[in-house]
């Protein structure tokens, strides 16, 4: 992750649920300047919050969408950072294969690997 790129906020969901359910509760309370997301996020709905919350969305749209929408390019590509995120705890076998039976479980081991893989910030003394 880029040096100041911190994990804000984790909601676990169903396997078969859509990710775009949770996207309002993982952005409420904050205020973002911008919100960078894939394709699965681009909703109505979503928008209108983003609207709401004064933030600018970098959400590309789905390919059946009618209107087309195409995010600033230099923010899109900034999305690498949560992807490589990802990618690190899941190096974690307990996240990526979900072996905890409970919730609590499996939420509290992502958190954990989630701390071990994010940098300590830079401090800079003199």
């Amino acid at each position: 992750m880029t040096s100041g790129a911190r994990a804000v906020r984790f909601l676990l969901t169903g396997g078969q649920r859509h990710d775009v359910t949770q996207a309002a509760a993982l952005i409420a309370g904050l205020k973002p300047g911008y919100v960078i997301a894939d394709r699965a996020y681009d909703s109505a709905e979503f928008r209108k919050q983003l609207r709401r919350q004064k933030a600018k969305a970098a959400i590309p749209s789905p390919k059946n969408r009618k209107i087309k929408r195409r995010p600033n390019k230099a923010r899109y590509a900034r999305r690498n950072v949560v992807e490589r995120f990802f990618g690190r705890i899941k190096h974690f076998r307990r996240v990526a294969t979900r072996y905890d039976k409970k919730d609590v479980n499996y939420l509290g081991f992502v958190l954990l690997a989630s701390v071990i893989v994010t940098p300590l910030p830079v401090v800079h003394t003199t």
